[in-house]
């Protein structure tokens, strides 16, 4: 696949209209009509349907939209690591990381290169453990927060010297806002908010002593920020780490850590024989002198 044609996809997706395509991409519209149907052609699959006031994507569409973005994002990233990888004082430095306040950890690092270096650049995607695993695998970002379990074999690694808590964010006047700790037995049968980090990590099946899936889940969720607002409203009641959500001073939410206590570890990986660029060393040298300390 041409990257050219693939941006010329990513365009007509984003602007739903060929006209507005075009001149986003400086072209004719009878140029991109041309090319995509073309495309459509050579791989043999219809990817937009041609409406009269807008484009909507088929199924094959919407599959090859995903791609194409990680295709062109890793081309562009590739592009301007080799530009700067003779110069020691500039670049990009890509990193996503599963929801952890040990990321003020890695920001500290961040501060102090760019003190020095004010031209590195530092990318941060935030997701599960799950979603942070895919684009390391794909080449997408040059390091990840992992958050245990996780298999570590195929990857370099520093683990990281502190530690998360688990616990239930609550409403501040639920009835188990009156207990210090949270037990299995108190929970079991409460409306669940479920991250993707505890349910495909199965992380907590030991402490509640069944598979978290058979929870009464009521929602899932990826990053804890709009379920915490939905637990105020009363929507139920949401496994999370200790400190992502401030509950000091909210008169709606409140915090209770897990009992018996559940604390995970946390790594900062990168995949193996992976060639380092200039920022991306300098960055990781850093973390690594910090950690001495």
């Amino acid at each position: 696949m041409d990257v050219r044609i693939l941006k010329y996809f990513l365009a007509v997706a984003q602007e739903q209209n060929i006209t507005r395509a075009a001149e986003s991409l400086h072209t004719s519209q009878s140029n991109l009509s041309r090319q995509l149907a073309a495309f459509e052609d050579d791989i043999g699959k219809q990817l937009i349907n041609r409406g009269s006031r807008k484009i909507t994507l088929t199924d094959e569409g919407m599959f090859l939209r995903k791609r194409a973005q990680e295709i062109v994002d890793l081309v562009d990233r590739t592009s301007n690591d080799l530009v700067n990888f003779d110069n020691d004082v500039t670049g990009d430095v890509y990193l996503a990381a599963a929801e952890t306040p040990a990321i003020r950890l890695l920001a500290d690092v961040m501060v102090d290169i760019q003190k020095q270096h004010s031209q590195i650049k530092f990318h941060v995607f935030s997701g599960s453990t799950i979603e942070v695993a895919e684009r390391l695998d794909t080449g997408l970002v040059d390091f990840g927060i992992l958050v245990e379990p996780v298999d570590l074999q195929k990857y370099d690694y520093l683990r990281l010297p502190v530690k998360d808590t688990w616990g239930v964010l609550m409403q501040r006047d639920s009835p188990l806002a009156q207990k210090a700790a949270i037990e299995p037995a108190d929970i079991r049968d409460k409306p669940i908010l479920g991250s993707r980090q505890m349910l495909d990590g199965n992380v907590l099946s030991g402490w509640l002593g069944i598979n978290p899936h058979e929870l009464n889940i009521v929602a899932t969720f990826n990053l804890i920020n709009s379920p915490a607002m939905m637990i105020e409203r009363g929507m139920g009641y949401a496994f999370t780490f200790s400190h992502l959500i401030n509950t000091t001073g909210n008169p709606n939410l409140c915090f209770r850590p897990l009992m018996p206590k559940v604390e995970t570890s946390l790594y900062l990986v990168w995949k193996k024989y992976q060639v380092m660029t200039p920022a991306n060393n300098l960055f990781l040298k850093q973390l690594r002198h910090q950690l001495t300390f």
